[in-house]
């Protein structure tokens, strides 16, 4: 159950977003500008995709593994790539250079301090570029953040596959800056909202 009222029937981060819509405008602007707009780089994203949802299967965070698997699930036409990734991106069928990327988000996901030189030069040696070491370095630390805001709001996470294949096409094909959905209001501030049960 939400840990603060939340307006009911959004799932996950939607949640959040529409009990604060201030902070929901910059963090959906963050995740299109990382996932949705590649711009001027050969970095899919597809791979873009599988970097966050890998960092939110090893956060174990329901919502954002289900729903970003989706979008890259979506955009590869393949779910079993995306499950390959997230059970064993070293033996998964990727590209070098993702897994040389993946390795490095693996230590952001634990601990920033532990991306060394050698894994920067790996991925360096498969062809990555200053701009896709930066992104998955940002990728990995922002889903952190979002599957930390995810979880510690106790955030409604339903287990409905059809709703996150469609989430995923939508975000796979309209981006992330959707206007964030707004809570009903009846003066009194957020405290009226109702509160939608933890399934």
């Amino acid at each position: 159950m939400p840990h603060i009222p939340l307006p009911e029937g959004l799932p996950g981060i939607t949640g959040g977003f529409a009990f604060r819509p201030e902070t929901a405008k910059p963090l959906r602007e963050l995740a299109h500008v990382l996932l949705h707009s590649a711009g001027n780089t050969s970095f899919s994203a597809r791979d873009r995709e599988l970097i966050a949802t890998f960092v939110s299967s090893r956060n174990t965070c329901y919502f954002c593994q289900t729903s970003h698997g989706a979008v890259a699930a979506h955009l590869s036409g393949n779910a079993d790539l995306v499950e390959a990734v997230c059970r064993d991106y070293t033996t998964a069928p990727i590209p070098e250079k993702l897994k040389a990327l993946l390795a490095i988000a693996a230590e952001v996901q634990v601990d920033g301090k532990r991306v060394t030189k050698e894994l920067v030069d790996e991925a360096r040696r498969h062809g990555a570029t200053d701009t896709e070491l930066h992104d998955t370095i940002l990728i990995a630390a922002a889903f952190c953040m979002y599957n930390r805001y995810v979880d510690g709001l106790g955030t409604w996470q339903p287990r409905d596959a059809e709703m996150y294949r469609v989430m995923g096409q939508q975000m796979a094909e309209a981006g992330y800056c959707r206007p964030a959905p707004q809570p009903p209001h009846d003066g009194s501030g957020s405290e009226a909202l109702p509160v939608r049960p933890a399934k």
